[in-house]
């Protein structure tokens, strides 16, 4: 069975939070608000040096909320390109914005690379799940916000394109310790690739500018009507730069690969640049969310050499904005 055609640690949570109040209302741009306040009770449980970088890092969004609430401000500040001090994303699923008692809100937490630990997860992550759940902090608990009125109710650790459950009813398996690799054991990369994919449908906002290695992408990364080069490049930097000391985005890619897989990639690199976008419906997010575009792109027929490397985009997230759930997408 094909394995990942690019080998990457992960680790991917998916967290049920059951709310336990009458009615809550998610912010407009829930992974936002969800950085801010669940990486501020993370660093509030570290120890003084660790707990500046968390503070240092979160800074950013801090003062992006306290701009928004600057009545005399006509426009809405541009969200902060910020990441939390560990390789993180938090991808928010689809749904409503009003939530009643007993409700499930559902997204999905993913640690790449060094910061795939599940120790880290069970002794620092969880916890501080847990406190934002019960907090009584006026500065996050107030009426009719998320913050104080859930419970963890269940968490799911993916096991290639299967989840096994790790809390279940608000109870943790402490005997269940995942592997950073199994996210993608019995992951069929481009087992589809028969089939006739020609569409990207992002499903969250994304951009690409300023990502690829080569110059000429990069400026044409601005423009919506992306190569599929483009968006290799996207991986080929989001991976490089997980690789702890690899400042040189092809570089660091080709270190992990044997010359078979190298091979693989130059060949899926050279036939996306060929390939001819035939269409587009891109709009611009709400200004609440991050990213650029969010919509669709058509290609001519996508080769099966390529697939393998969009499926893998998709998992790991590209361009710009990737901590707050931005560059994922379908394949269809």
């Amino acid at each position: 069975m094909p394995s990942s055609p690019i080998p990457v640690s992960l680790l991917r949570y998916l967290i049920m939070w059951k709310v336990n109040s009458s009615m809550v209302f998610l912010p407009k741009g829930f992974p936002v608000e969800l950085s801010l306040v669940l990486g501020t009770l993370i660093g509030n449980r570290l120890a003084t040096q660790e707990a500046g970088a968390w503070k240092k890092a979160l800074a950013p969004l801090a003062e992006y909320y306290a701009q928004s609430r600057d009545k005399n401000s006509k426009t809405p500040p541009p969200i902060p390109e910020i990441a939390w001090p560990l390789e993180a994303t938090l991808l928010a699923y689809p749904g409503k914005r009003s939530y009643g008692n007993g409700e499930l809100i559902i997204w999905e937490l993913k640690l790449f690379s060094a910061s795939a630990e599940h120790g880290f997860f069970l002794e620092l992550i969880l916890p501080a799940m847990e406190e934002a759940g019960y907090t009584s902090d006026l500065q996050w608990n107030h009426s009719r916000r998320l913050w104080g009125h859930f419970d963890v109710h269940e968490i799911y650790v993916a096991s290639g394109s299967h989840w096994e459950p790790l809390v279940k009813d608000g109870r943790l398996d402490l005997r269940y310790r995942p592997t950073p690799v199994q996210w993608a054991e019995g992951h069929a990369f481009g087992a589809d690739a028969q089939r006739m994919f020609s569409s990207l449908s992002w499903l969250t906002p994304f951009d690409l500018r300023g990502i690829s290695s080569t110059p000429n992408l990069s400026e044409h990364a601005a423009n919506p009507s992306l190569t599929l080069q483009i968006v290799l490049e996207a991986l080929i930097a989001r991976v490089s730069r997980m690789i702890s000391g690899r400042h040189k985005l092809r570089e660091g890619v080709s270190a992990i690969l044997n010359n078979d897989k190298q091979a693989s990639l130059q060949r899926a690199l050279e036939e996306s640049a060929r390939l001819d976008l035939l269409g587009k419906n891109l709009t611009s997010p709400p200004p609440y969310w991050p990213g650029a575009w969010i919509g669709t792109q058509t290609y001519a027929p996508i080769p099966a050499s390529i697939i393998p490397y969009l499926e893998l985009a998709s998992i790991l997230h590209i361009g710009r904005h990737t901590h707050l759930g931005c560059g994922t997408f379908r394949l269809s």
